[in-house]
């Protein structure tokens, strides 16, 4: 099993909207990534959270169904739109 982790701080220019549209198409991956056996997303409640403001946790079969999601389509075109939107933190381990 590999899991991801991900933390987003929202740069001013997000909003709600781009911050529901992510959600939903991280979501969606679920029904579209090869060996992505779970997706959660939501809003950081932490009152540590260092401004991160939306977290997600992915768990994957294994790390090369990881590796593929990295450069799925699906995963591309979220990125082309939401990265300049986003300060991310991410963190990945094998479990």
């Amino acid at each position: 099993m590999f899991i991801h982790i991900f933390g987003f701080r929202w740069k001013p220019a997000a909003t709600d909207e781009d911050k529901a549209r992510a959600r939903k198409e991280i979501l969606a991956f679920r029904n579209v990534i090869a060996g992505l056996a779970a997706v959660n997303v939501g809003r950081n409640l932490s009152e540590r959270a260092q401004g991160y403001e939306f977290c997600g946790l992915m768990t994957f079969t294994s790390k090369e169904a990881f590796d593929a999601y990295f450069t799925h389509p699906a995963h591309m075109a979220l990125l082309d739109w939401l990265v300049p939107l986003i300060d991310p933190v991410e963190l990945d381990f094998e479990a």
